[in-house]
This record gives structure tokens, sequence and C-alpha cells, in this order.
């Protein structure tokens, strides 16, 4: 009788039971569409499904006439029709080229597998900052895991269609084109703001919450009104700035409208933005002083893209005040923001996250139909204020 050592006696059990030599056993299956709306709860996992349009909002998914290529629907068949039935994904600009619905409408129908985020997705059940895409049973390859390094200092030579007429361009040629792109919104009312702020500011951790701005914390969305820890509707661009209220365009505009707690809301009051000062209470690492406030430093660039967005967006030529930016922290009722250096600084060192190029899109889908472009284009900061 053959003597056998004490590993191969292992490996042959192993080998008796299915366990050796077997990826199956190794390597996790797929989860369904179904399985990945069930488990919304910001694990990685890789989800097979039929593509079955593009999610435009909440509710709504198109399966032609695909506007862009930030996003696809997968469903666990091909016919499916009810977004309650969905999965919606999120196609980060490394993937777009080969997986974006209006560069590739030949996707249709066709089965594949995404690895990403279990995490809402235009307020839906979704998969968030993918990191693999691959037709169903092969395996990716290695330029879809890995992402290409792309330039910063300029912008990009190839434009995504909404920012065709941009491309190119620098200074102030650059910030009119972009005027001329993101001036064409949906304007809402002040009141209407409300439930915006609970869609695009929604905590991705539990729905019925929103983030505060500055203070961070995660607040019950039916807290929102006057009281002292209710939640109101703060103007990054102070509304005083140029004098213009809360009418309906620059007063309404949710690009720059965010939920704060009502105390921490009057303590910025109207300042400026710059480093340094006191505690603000209520805000753990904001400070404030006689004359200038500095956000949390995760939301730091946040702040300065929403002025820049400002900035560009209303320049005196559609009935609005032209609004500008300066170096100043002293600028009163003037239509001006401060400090411009500072709020580089700051959108350098705090680049865009995915919960502010998510509630990017979710105004651009949902509410305004316009969009940030320092969010989607950092770069272009420095190509306008040099």
């Amino acid at each position: 009788m053959a003597r056998w050592s004490p590993l191969a006696l292992v490996i042959a059990l192993l080998a008796a039971v299915g366990l050796y030599g077997s990826t199956a056993a190794v390597a996790a299956a797929p989860l369904t569409v179904a399985q990945a709306i069930a488990t919304q709860n910001g694990s990685s996992a890789t989800v097979r499904g039929y593509v079955v349009g593009q999610p435009t909002a909440t509710t709504t998914v198109i399966r032609s006439g695909y506007p862009n290529d930030y996003a696809l629907a997968l469903a666990d068949s091909a016919s499916t029709t009810s977004t309650s039935n969905m999965v919606y994904v999120q196609i980060p600009s490394a993937f777009r080229a080969s997986w974006g619905m209006q560069s590739n409408p030949s996707l249709l129908g066709k089965q594949i597998d995404v690895t990403g985020s279990l995490s809402a997705y235009f307020s839906h059940p979704g998969l968030t900052s993918s990191t693999a895409f691959a037709f169903a049973g092969t395996t990716p390859p290695t330029s879809t895991t890995t992402p290409p390094t792309t330039t910063t200092s300029a912008p990009p030579s190839a434009c995504e269609t909404y920012y065709t007429s941009a491309c190119g361009k620098s200074g102030a040629a650059l910030k009119s084109a972009l005027n001329t792109i993101i001036r064409t919104q949906t304007k809402l009312s002040y009141d209407q703001v409300w439930d915006a702020l609970k869609a695009t500011d929604q905590d991705p951790a539990n729905a019925n919450n929103v983030i505060l701005l500055y203070s961070g914390r995660s607040q019950a969305k039916s807290t929102n009104g006057g009281g002292a820890n209710d939640w109101n509707r703060e103007h990054v661009w102070a509304k005083s700035h140029g004098d213009f209220g809360t009418a309906t365009g620059p007063g309404t505009d949710i690009h720059h409208l965010r939920p704060e707690d009502v105390s921490v809301n009057a303590t910025r009051g109207n300042l400026d933005f710059d480093n340094g000062g006191n505690a603000v209470p209520e805000a753990p690492g904001s400070k404030y002083d006689g004359d200038s406030f500095e956000p949390r430093a995760a939301v730091k660039g946040d702040v300065a893209r929403m002025i820049f967005y400002m900035a560009v967006r209303y320049e005196g030529n559609d009935g609005y005040v032209n609004l500008e930016m300066n170096n100043s922290v002293a600028n009163g009722s003037a239509p001006y923001m401060g400090k411009l250096s500072v709020l580089k600084a700051w959108s350098a060192a705090d680049p865009p996250d995915a919960f502010e190029k998510r509630r990017n899109q979710v105004i651009f889908d949902s509410y305004q139909h316009n969009r940030n472009p320092f969010i989607d284009h950092p770069e272009w900061v420095s190509a306008i204020w040099p």
C-alpha cells in the first residue's frame, strides 16, 4: 500500500470535497441586481446585470438619445422597465469612453460585471466609485482596473458634450464660454429650495438625513426651519454681497445653497472667506473672526468651487447682478467675495469628492439642469484665475 505524506493527504481530502483547485471556492460570485439593491451599505462588490439604459433622474431611465457617458442602469433581466428593479451605476471619467451609453449605445441589452461601492446614486440604489467594468464572465483588462493618469494643468483636449464650446479656451474666453453654458438653467423659488436640498445634500448613510455643510452633522431632513437647532438655507455666496436677497436667481441657485445649523449660519453671516479665527460652536474645525470665516477642512474645496461657480454664472448679462471675486475680506454689500488667493488654495487642497460630484449630478438631472464646471473640471480654476 502506498504511503501518503501529510500534505498529500490534506490535498486529497480537499479535492474530494471540491475545495482544492476550484476557483469557485475562492472567488465570490457576482451579486445579482436584486442583491445589490438590498445591500446598499457602502461595501465593495461586483454586480452582474443587463444594461437597460441610462438613468437621468431618480425614477427615469432612458433607452436612447443618451445625453452623456456618466451613468448606466443594470437589471437582472434585459427586458426590465421598472426602475425599482434597477441599480444605477456611476461611471468614473476613466471608463466613460468604453462604457458610457452615449459613446457605446450598443451596450444596451448586454450582460456586464461592474465592481464598485454599493451606495446610492441619483437618490436610488446604486453602485458608485466603480473600479472595474467587464462583459459577464470575462476578466477586466488591466487598463480598466488602473485608470490612466491625467493632467490637471490645462483643460483637456477633448471635452464631453456639455462643455464643447469651452474646450481649449482659457482666461476671459473660458469664463465667457462657461457663462453661456451654465446660465441655461431651470430657476427655483425659495420655497422649492427646501425640498431640493433634502435631495442634493442627502446623507449617503441615512436617506432620512442631510449633511450640514460647516457642521458636518447628519440631521433629519424634517428638522428644517428657524429653531435654534434646526437647519436652514445657507447662502455660501452671502446674499448681501450684491444685495440679491432670496429672489429667484442668485438668491435661489442651489449650486451655492446648502443646509446648515441655524446658529452656525448666523455665525458665518456675510463674512468673506479666509484662514484663521476662533472655533465655531457646533461646527468642529470651522473658525471665524471679525472679517472672515474658515470652513472645516473637508469642505474647503466645496466652498471655493461654489464661489467660483457664482462668479462665472452671474455676469450681469441676464438681468442679475454681476458677481466677482477679489482678494479682500472687507467687501460689505459690494457684489464681491474674497479671498480669491485662499479660495484657490482650498480648491487645490480639497479636490471634488463623491458627495460633491453626486450633488452636482442631482442638480443637473433633477432641478436646475446646469452644472458647476469647477466640480467637473477643477483645472479650470487656474485657467481662469492664474
